[in-house]
């Protein structure tokens, strides 16, 4: 048995999809649905069974949780800009450290979820090594706790014996419930639709012109394909980064949905919020050296084929 945990989220259906379309089903979903969006991650899809994510842990923690044979971990709260680090801290770095105990004491493979948020503001580069993990000093309480738990896996001789994921910007469908966390493409269609412009934010850094700040993106497709390597090799143990390589700025995001759209491109730039100014990536790039040396075939389409396709789930609002 498969525990899944954030399995009706974006990254964790997508995953369920994955498995399911291998003909793997005995998967137990862990989450907390709230949201009817979320709920519509689940529709079609095969699994045993859900547990609310609370009710998950009083399990655990009273030695009653099902044995499986993987944890795959992707539930947390991905909200970069809450602020209740005591809330953070619960849901993200405790609970997670629960389950690894828990999956330790009975000899279960454990993959997580860990957060391109970790690398602050890129200072030490993107090296997913263990000796620059170290030094990262993360700008939010978000990535902050993903940090610390990749610190804790390393400080007790756990490296070796999980695999931990380094997301940079996943986009793609089944995003629809995360709010402000969506992607600019999710969160901007609706908005090129009915004004045929899109607001991005202004750069208050001297070396990005309005626009040109930079993230590594990636579509969901290409990163359930890194994540049924993983899966499949349990020999791969590690923390690894998951992003394309290759960094583009917001205007080449926005020209791509324009394009896809078939709208003549307006871009406004707009003031960034006051209370995220001073924790704001300027420049995402993962360094894919490390799980490209696992010989995974890390292939990623281009931004512009990963929009126009996302473009067309967007048009009828279907999820994968």
């Amino acid at each position: 048995m498969i525990i899944l945990t954030g399995g009706a989220g974006f990254i964790g259906s997508c995953f369920l999809k994955r498995l399911n379309l291998e003909g793997i089903s005995d998967v137990m979903v862990v989450d907390d649905i709230k949201d009817p969006a979320k709920e519509k991650n689940l529709r079609g899809k095969t699994y045993l069974g859900y547990v609310q994510k609370d009710d998950f842990l009083k399990q655990v923690k009273n030695k009653k949780a099902p044995v499986a044979e993987i944890i795959v971990h992707m539930g947390a709260c991905s909200s970069t800009i809450e602020t209740d680090t005591d809330y953070i801290m619960r849901n993200n770095y405790e609970y997670s450290k629960s389950l690894l105990e828990w999956a330790l004491e009975h000899n279960t493979r454990f993959i997580y979820a860990s957060s391109a948020a970790t690398y602050g503001d890129g200072s030490f580069g993107f090296s997913d090594s263990d000796e620059n993990t170290k030094r990262l000093k993360p700008l939010n309480p978000y990535g902050n706790s993903k940090h610390l738990f990749d610190l804790w896996v390393m400080d007790n001789g756990l490296i070796d014996k999980v695999t931990g994921i380094k997301f940079f910007n996943v986009f793609g469908p089944n995003e629809y419930h995360k709010g402000e966390m969506r992607s600019i493409v999710c969160k901007k269609y609706k908005e090129i639709l009915d004004t045929g412009k899109i607001a991005l934010f202004k750069s208050y850094s001297k070396d990005y012109a309005d626009g040109e700040q930079k993230r590594d993106f990636v579509y969901i497709k290409d990163a359930v394909e890194i994540m049924w390597h993983l899966f499949k090799n349990p020999e791969i143990t590690g923390i690894f980064n998951l992003g394309t390589g290759i960094a583009r700025t917001w205007n080449d995001l926005a020209k791509a949905m324009f394009f896809a759209m078939d709208v003549k491109p307006r871009i406004e730039y707009i003031d960034m919020p006051v209370e995220i100014r001073d924790r704001y990536q300027y420049f995402t790039q993962a360094d894919m050296a490390k799980l490209r040396a696992t010989k995974c075939p890390a292939h990623f389409r281009p931004l512009e084929e990963s929009v126009k396709d996302y473009i067309t789930y967007l048009k009828v609002g279907s999820y994968i």
